[in-house]
């Protein structure tokens, strides 16, 4: 497979498109200006002569020729293409709308026809693909023009640093690392973007500030509407426990970086989290985006199935690209399974779209070569779709249990400080006693259900108030426990545990909480008014 960096540029793409005699090539690109700039080179290195059209100016030569020809008429521009005369590219610019015209689109495909006999070619440049069905097979070649790569990044940082303060000019000089991390940041911009968002840093800090080139991505993010930009509010020391998982995070923070390249290491593809609910795979999601310093886009998969008929593989193809256009970046997609569940069945519901989808997605999982790390939550492993879970899709599938005594203290002395409250004010022990069998989520609930109950009776946050509620609290070990149970068993043997403390096989979910309070009275399948505790020790034992 090819790597990025082994792969042919778009210019040179053309340039062989054009010695193979393809009359007929697509360019999506929003970048025009940059795009007819390095047509023009290639032009003059060839000789051949360049002309661009568009509705407001007709023709213009721009390589090998001079003058313009006021042709704004869509059918007798072709026609000019067509009784052109020697070695020539012929560039129509947004000529998409026109396509919805039976008479240009048949003029269209008399002139990829005509134009094989010739030395001529000719580009239709836009920043979207829309090809009539009509014209699908008269289209010789689409090339998705390539956006700026490192060193053209570099070019623009650096020349807009001649004009910055002496001292941001020792630091890009000192640092060898600076540079780099500003043109990570501005990769997947345009070159007019990169140059506006520097220029707009410089203006704002006097130094090329990492936050506002990611201000920058965000807008593109809100322009394409199926993607979340999830703001950095959470930090990484946010999550108690799973020790596993975040040391393996932490060791890929520079793994998108051209050091990590030099040094042969792949680009990190993405995990998937499977888990007990409220154990904190969102929240590790939230928390990588602030540790690796990189937009973190959030995909409901929902969004992606509304609207029209055919628009569910135009929308995936568009999140694919949205994402890639704002590399490096993290792709979060939460409660994967909720999504593609439906996939098995997509034949007989829905005509096979989830199925064309979800094969779309996969695909690109597999086979995608931009840095866009996925990061997928899911709650019930057994409603994933099988082919999901084959080797190569992921990096690694993490298991994230209920919090063990360690974790929990953890979790506990994070909540009560992010209450503005002192830790050692507080029996951590006996709270971690307590907490037996509960979920992070679980136990930050509590501590704010606490704090509301102190702010009513005019007191503070103290330990009664929150054994009070951790005693009223039934876990979800206890109402969930068979699922938790089966989800153990399954990721025994095939998941990585996300905590080093739970290479152990666990004992059954809500045991430890039954063996303090009981089993709860009252659950379902129970008769009324009747204490089930002997039944779920029964089931503990079956």
């Amino acid at each position: 497979m090819l790597t990025n960096d082994m792969r042919r540029s778009s210019r040179g793409e053309i340039e062989d498109l054009i010695r193979a005699r393809y009359s007929l090539i697509w360019v999506t690109s929003p970048e025009e200006t940059r795009v007819e700039e390095s047509l023009k080179k290639l032009c003059v290195e060839r000789e051949m002569r360049l002309e661009v059209w568009s509705i407001t100016e007709g023709f213009k030569v721009l390589a090998n020729g001079q003058g313009t020809r006021d042709v704004k008429d869509p059918m007798k521009a072709i026609d000019h293409v067509i009784r052109g005369e020697g070695r020539a590219l012929y560039v129509l610019r947004d000529f998409h709308p026109f396509l919805k015209e039976p008479a240009v689109v048949r003029r269209l495909r008399d002139a990829a026809t005509e134009l094989r006999k010739t030395k001529k070619s000719l580009l239709v440049l836009s920043p979207v693909t829309k090809i009539p069905p009509e014209l699908e097979k008269s289209v010789s070649a689409i090339v998705d023009w390539d956006l700026p790569n490192r060193q053209e990044i570099e070019q623009i940082a650096r020349n807009l640093l001649r004009s910055a303060p002496p001292a941001t000019q020792q630091l890009a000089e000192s640092d060898a690392t600076y540079i780099e991390r500003v043109v990570e940041a501005a990769l997947g911009l345009t070159a007019v973007e990169a140059e506006n968002v520097f220029a707009k840093a410089m203006v704002r800090t006097h130094t090329f500030d990492l936050e506002t080139i990611l201000e920058e991505k965000k807008q593109i993010i809100r322009k394409s509407g199926l993607l979340e930009y999830y703001e950095h509010r959470e930090e990484f020391g946010d999550v108690g426990g799973m020790d596993t998982l975040k040391d393996w995070l932490v060791k890929r923070r520079s793994a998108f970086s051209s050091r990590a390249r030099d040094f042969g290491l792949p680009l990190p593809k993405g995990i998937l989290l499977i888990g007990v609910p409220g154990t904190g795979k969102s929240l590790t999601a939230k928390a990588v985006g602030a540790l690796w310093q990189m937009p973190l886009l959030r995909l409901d998969v929902g969004k992606i199935f509304a609207g029209l008929v055919g628009s569910s593989e135009e929308n995936i193809r568009t999140v694919i690209k949205t994402a890639e256009a704002v590399a490096p970046a993290i792709l979060w997609i939460d409660e994967l399974e909720k999504g593609f569940s439906g996939t098995g069945s997509s034949g007989q519901t829905d005509g096979g779209t989830t199925s064309r989808v979800f094969g779309s997605f996969i695909t690109w999982l597999q086979e995608k070569t931009s840095p866009v790390f996925v990061i997928a939550t899911a709650n019930n492993v057994h409603q994933l779709p099988p082919e999901l879970l084959r080797k190569g899709r992921f990096d690694e599938i993490f298991f994230c249990d209920l919090p063990d005594r360690e974790d929990r203290r953890s979790i506990l002395d994070i909540h009560i400080r992010k209450k503005r409250r002192d830790p050692s004010q507080f029996d951590l022990e006996k709270l971690v006693d307590i907490t037996v069998d509960f979920s992070g989520a679980e136990i930050e609930q509590a501590v704010i259900a606490s704090l509301y109950d102190a702010f009513d009776t005019g007191g503070d946050l103290n330990d009664e108030l929150l054994i009070h509620t951790l005693k009223e609290t039934v876990p979800l070990a206890i109402t969930m426990r068979e699922m938790i149970d089966s989800m153990r068993e399954w990721a025994r043997t095939r998941a990585r545990p996300a905590s080093s403390r739970r290479n152990a096989p666990p004992k059954a979910a809500g045991a430890g909480w039954m063996a303090k309070y009981g089993a709860p009275r009252g659950g379902p399948g129970d008769k009324p008014g009747e204490n089930t505790a002997d039944d779920g020790e029964r089931k503990l034992e079956l």
